[in-house]
């Protein structure tokens, strides 16, 4: 019980507080959530990524996500031809399966529940899903009805895809940053972790149009809450790795539906009423399944 008081009911307090918020005021969630996508956000990926030391594990956590992203696909693609589904059906189990969230609940599970020595990987880890959700995502939930360029443009859209960049040059190059300049970059670093996480509180409030679809329901919560970490588990026995960076990749692999994804279902009408029912049920079940897997790591 240590670890729930510790760590996941501070963190799932603060999303009750954002949900609460907006169930009472009624904010526009989308400009909260443009603000820590532009502002707060770029600067905790600049000084984690800037501040880290680079070695074989980075590259290790950019296979592993890599290979999780494909053997969800893959096994999203089975269940489809099992079953018969649609292609919008495909789309919604493929989105609310294959893509966690990795930053607003991530983050600080793992910054409060391994340590802040992790917290590099875990901001790594978080561009890197980013990226592939904005493609990967991105082209699964419009499937004909969008190009790869349109993909394209939302990837280069994305301010911490330039702060990660800006944070490699820095550090290969010889430049030094002014400190006044790097103090206020560290000050917005320092504020994005509890906004992104009211953000999400806002997110889930904003959650109207549920579907009881028990089939791919049950199905994508299995894949995104137990398989997914059971897929970690595999890979870090295929390919050892270090204590902290495995209880990492096993913690965002078993982190529940990213709430983007029902914004993207929106978007392209890829059954959003369903994307969103998996998105609550698998946040809601995390206080429970993230607990045990702490104690257990």
């Amino acid at each position: 019980m240590q670890v729930f008081f510790h760590v996941v009911l501070p963190t799932t307090t603060v999303f009750v507080i954002g949900y609460i918020l907006q169930r009472l005021r009624f904010l526009d969630v989308k400009s909260i959530s443009t603000m820590a996508i532009y502002i707060f956000l770029p600067a905790l990926v600049f000084t984690n990524l800037y501040e880290a030391t680079f070695n074989r594990a980075f590259a290790i956590l950019f296979v592993f996500a890599i290979f999780l992203l494909f053997a969800l696909i893959v096994l999203n693609m089975l269940l489809a031809k099992l079953f018969g589904w649609s292609k919008a059906t495909e789309s919604a189990s493929m989105l609310s399966s294959v893509f966690m969230n990795s930053g607003n609940y991530g983050i600080p599970i793992i910054y409060f529940g391994v340590g802040e020595a992790a917290f590099p990987y875990a901001v790594f880890f978080m561009v890197i899903q980013s990226l592939l959700m904005n493609s990967f995502g991105v082209y699964y939930a419009s499937r004909g009805t969008s190009s790869f360029l349109h993909a394209l443009k939302k990837i280069l859209k994305m301010p911490a895809t330039y702060a990660m960049l800006a944070a490699f040059l820095f550090q290969v190059s010889s430049i030094s940053i002014p400190e006044s300049v790097y103090s206020m970059i560290d000050l917005l670093a320092d504020g994005s972790i509890p906004v992104m996480m009211v953000v999400l509180g806002m997110q889930l409030a904003s959650i109207t149009g549920l579907e009881m679809n028990w089939q791919v329901v049950t199905s994508s919560v299995v894949m995104r809450m137990f398989i997914s970490p059971l897929l970690a588990v595999l890979f870090i026995t295929v390919f050892p790795v270090d204590p902290m960076l495995g209880s990492v990749m096993i913690i965002v692999s078993a982190m529940p539906t990213a709430v983007t994804t029902t914004l993207f279902a929106v978007e392209f009408d890829a059954k959003p009423n369903l994307v969103s029912t998996i998105t609550l049920i698998t946040t809601l079940m995390s206080v429970v399944t993230l607990t045990i897997l702490l104690n257990l790591l």
